[in-house]
């Protein structure tokens, strides 16, 4: 939960969106057929989207803007364990 919370503050606050009226999509990302990460997406008005995408092998979250451009990055010092965020 902890993760989601700050995915959506990242990509809220960079194009200035409410984080109360934005919804946050997820899906597991996988690699083999094994879940390795996650996909974050929000979309606000005038189509705007950004989204994220936890690599967790790497621990790392990458944050990309509606161009596809990455806007910020953040190491994690705990992640939780992909395999767990599948079920």
């Amino acid at each position: 939960d902890g993760l989601r919370a700050h995915v959506l503050h990242v990509l809220c606050e960079h194009d200035r969106l409410d984080p109360g009226q934005t919804p946050l999509q997820e899906d597991v990302v996988t690699r083999s057929g094994r879940p390795c990460g996650l996909f974050f997406q929000v979309q606000g008005p005038r189509r705007v989207k950004a989204y994220a995408v936890w690599a967790g092998e790497e621990g790392r979250l990458l944050f990309y803007d509606s161009t596809g451009q990455r806007f910020a990055q953040a190491r994690l010092s705990e992640a939780p364990d992909p395999l767990r965020l599948a079920g």
